[in-house]
């Protein structure tokens, strides 16, 4: 099995997660353990959207900037009168 090492993690939240592991009756690894592995599972469960795609495309292209395209000339339109 793996290890990690989390740094730097707040004083107030240790406490916490030493107190919600106390109340389920285990330690402290092994509320963190179903800590994440939720977290983990709930993310993965996630069914991608087209927005979501839009992002990841957005997200991997934007290093190369952006285009400005010339808007056309529209004609032919009238403005409704909405008085």
């Amino acid at each position: 099995m793996a290890s990690i090492t989390i740094r730097r993690l707040d004083d107030n939240l240790k406490k916490e997660l030493r107190r919600q592991a106390a109340d389920h009756g285990r330690s402290v690894e092994a509320e963190a353990r179903d800590i994440l592995r939720a977290g983990v599972k709930k993310s993965s469960d996630r069914q991608e959207t087209g927005a979501d795609l839009f992002d990841r495309i957005h997200r991997r292209f934007m290093k190369y900037g952006g285009v400005d395209l010339p808007l056309p000339i529209r004609r032919g339109r009238t403005v409704p009168d909405l008085e």
